[in-house]
């Protein structure tokens, strides 16, 4: 059983966290040494959905309402505090006849937890995610030094471009 955070009665999660138990981490692509896993990522911390304490009310609320944010993060429940966090977000295209894409953003872990395999565990975790929501794909942007990094959980480099526009800093 996958060890949880202290909820306060006011504190919802932004997704039924029986989702993350019940993947089935069997098919996780990569390897993870030491052994961590959602069920166990390491001394002190736990593997959840994000909460209401954790973010602005209103901002958590329109994302949970969506049902297409899943944005997972590892706390150190010995400080009280989130020390890495994904999100996956999940798309609805209309020219596949609203078939689900998944998305992977933000993938952040602290400075302090570097090392600890976090950034792994949490793309492995969305990467099941996607699976087990029936997205027909799931795609993620980086930098190119990062491509290696993601590459060993099956990404492929894609042929197409990505393009932005910044409107604000």
């Amino acid at each position: 059983m996958m060890p949880v955070a202290t909820v306060m009665p006011d504190d919802t999660p932004m997704f039924d966290p029986r989702i993350l138990q019940e993947l089935d981490w069997s098919e996780n692509t990569t390897s993870f040494s030491p052994a961590i896993s959602p069920l166990d990522p390491g001394d002190g911390l736990v593997l959840r959905p994000l909460c209401t304490a954790d973010l602005n009310r209103e901002t958590f609320e329109h994302m949970k309402r969506s049902g297409d944010y899943f944005v997972t993060v590892v706390e150190d429940t010995n400080l009280g505090q989130i020390v890495a966090t994904a999100t996956l977000v999940i798309e609805h295209k209309f020219t596949h006849s609203c078939a689900k894409r998944g998305r992977i953003e933000d993938v952040v872990v602290s400075g302090e937890c570097r090392g600890k395999q976090l950034g792994k565990l949490l793309t492995s975790t969305l990467t099941l995610l996607s699976k087990r929501l029936n997205c027909y794909k799931i795609t993620l942007e980086c930098l190119p030094k990062n491509v290696d990094f993601y590459k060993k959980f099956g990404y492929l480099v894609s042929d197409e471009n990505y393009m932005f526009q910044r409107f604000f800093n």
